[in-house]
């Protein structure tokens, strides 16, 4: 597992840009204040940049690239078209699945099933309604990570847009722990299928 991936705290900064089709993010180390991965989607087909212009942009098909600064990817996080529920796929650098996250009906705020390549259940991501607060909660109640864009100091200082925020894993997800990879892929799923 690439050493970026192991660390507990990571801004994720969304580009913002007038009249853009593809999404793209920067994964931001607050300790240096450096790049340490940029999630990109390239490769949009015609129709599918389209329909990002019009309310059926939450409908449309992803596929965003999880890679180093130096263009190794890591991660491939991939939905097809999306009618009703989501199921999303990520793959990692070899472009085998290593997971799935299965949206839940009727949830309030938003949440998802996070599954492992034998479509074992993790975890859950929980969304509340009222806020822009995500938390991933094993079944006994253990919580890995959470995303919030309740953040201050240098979270004020370097993000002020509304598709800015922040991701903290807990120590109880060891490094080299596959569920980070999962952790890191659905943060992608809550910008990509929740909040769009």
């Amino acid at each position: 597992m690439h050493p970026a991936l192991n660390k507990n705290l990571f801004f994720v900064k969304e580009h913002v840009k007038i009249f853009k089709a593809a999404n793209s993010f920067d994964i931001v180390d607050p300790d240096s204040k450096s790049v340490v991965l940029q999630c990109r989607e390239e490769n949009l087909g015609f129709f599918t940049k389209l329909f990002r212009f019009t309310d059926y942009k939450r409908m449309t098909p992803f596929n965003m690239e999880i890679q180093t600064p130096e263009g190794q990817r890591l991660l491939t996080v991939r939905r097809g078209i999306s009618i009703f529920l989501s199921e999303v796929e990520v793959l990692d650098e070899r472009n085998q699945i290593i997971g799935k996250f299965k949206q839940k009906f009727f949830s309030i705020g938003g949440k998802f099933e996070v599954l492992d390549a034998s479509e074992r259940p993790l975890c859950m991501l929980k969304g509340k309604w009222t806020s822009w607060d995500f938390k991933f909660v094993a079944n006994d109640g253990k919580e890995f990570a959470t995303v919030t864009k309740k953040w201050s100091g240098l979270g004020k200082e370097l993000f002020t847009s509304a598709d800015n925020y922040v991701l903290q894993i807990s120590n109880e997800v060891p490094a080299d722990n596959p569920l980070r990879l999962l952790i890191l892929a659905a943060v992608m799923c809550i910008d990509l299928v929740l909040k769009e």
